[in-house]
């Protein structure tokens, strides 16, 4: 079954925004000449913008009037493997958007209405993705490659005075020894925390409205994308903490964490995953992130247990 993402963008450039990202999700590895191929410029030839795509570190190949044609803040711009960063064009009529949109279904990639998507979606992004068919992409941790160097010559002094002795013992190479259960379980345990890591921050990025405790339609998508990841592993539980700020009753803000984390409980519940798998609390504005940055302390927390 194709891995396949929906994009609901608040905006038709921010859902072609969207479309750019969703691909990048579904192939990971991509550069920029990938990137010009999978969709080439011929799809926007009424733009005013010659090019859909251009590397930051060569705005000389932009003429300098068209440079505000792009999306340019930090949360726009696409930060590819290569450690290229790539800013999209953000002028696209109908008929443009209709060939990108078309362009994107051959790579699984959907689009849902701009009706069903606007409240909700009124973060600087302007979308929000949806992993479809019961799939959601693996996050890699990046590996450091300082000292590298010193772990390859451990790993070549450990093999070589391996040989030397069954060399000398005469013995045969003994089979490798099976990785143990548990360790396999603490692998999968890791990469699944990753998964509801970047759930969690693109449900925070969703924001719920001043003292509210309803989902908007953004934050439902993403809870969507984690019920799919949790029914995918059973054995995986998650605690919901809910967060304020210090503005205002304090009576208040704690009634209004525990209602914020229940409504993620619940909804999750309704999409099918086991109670049993979550539980919910709220702190109120009890454990701060930054005194002095409310809007960071306003959060949700999922954490893996």
């Amino acid at each position: 079954m194709q891995n396949k993402i929906r994009v609901h963008g608040k905006a038709q450039n921010r859902t072609a925004l969207g479309i750019v990202n969703a691909y990048l999700v579904l192939f990971p590895k991509a550069t920029l000449e990938d990137l010009k191929q999978a969709f080439p410029d011929s799809l926007n030839p009424d733009s005013g913008v010659r090019i859909n795509f251009v590397d930051m570190k060569k705005v000389d190949s932009v003429n300098p009037e068209n440079w505000n044609g792009f999306f340019t803040a930090e949360d726009e711009v696409l930060h590819l493997a290569d450690g290229t960063t790539v800013a999209v064009v953000k002028m696209w009529t109908k008929p443009s958007f209709e060939r990108l949109v078309n362009k994107a279904a051959e790579y699984g990639i959907e689009i849902a209405s701009f009706e069903q998507a606007e409240k909700g979606f009124g973060r600087k992004g302007g979308f929000t993705l949806e992993y479809i068919n019961g799939w959601t992409p693996a996050v890699e941790e990046a590996k450091p490659k300082s000292k590298a160097w010193i772990w390859i010559v451990v790993a070549a002094v450990v093999l070589l005075g391996c040989l030397g002795y069954f060399f000398l013992r005469g013995n045969s190479k003994p089979a490798a020894a099976p990785m143990p259960k548990q360790a396999i379980g603490v692998v999968a345990k890791k990469k699944v925390t990753k998964q509801v890591e970047k759930i969690q921050k693109d449900f925070n990025a969703a924001q719920f409205s001043v003292n509210n405790a309803e989902l908007n339609d953004s934050a439902k998508v993403i809870l969507n994308n984690l019920a799919v990841l949790l029914k995918a592993h059973a054995q995986v539980k998650v605690n919901i903490v809910g967060h304020t700020s210090a503005e205002g009753n304090a009576e208040h803000n704690q009634k209004l964490s525990e209602d914020r984390a229940k409504v993620a409980f619940d909804y999750l519940v309704g999409l099918g995953v086991n109670a049993s798998q979550l539980s919910y609390e709220g702190r109120g504005s009890s454990d701060p992130v930054d005194p002095n940055k409310p809007e960071l302390n306003r959060r949700t927390e999922f954490i893996v247990k």
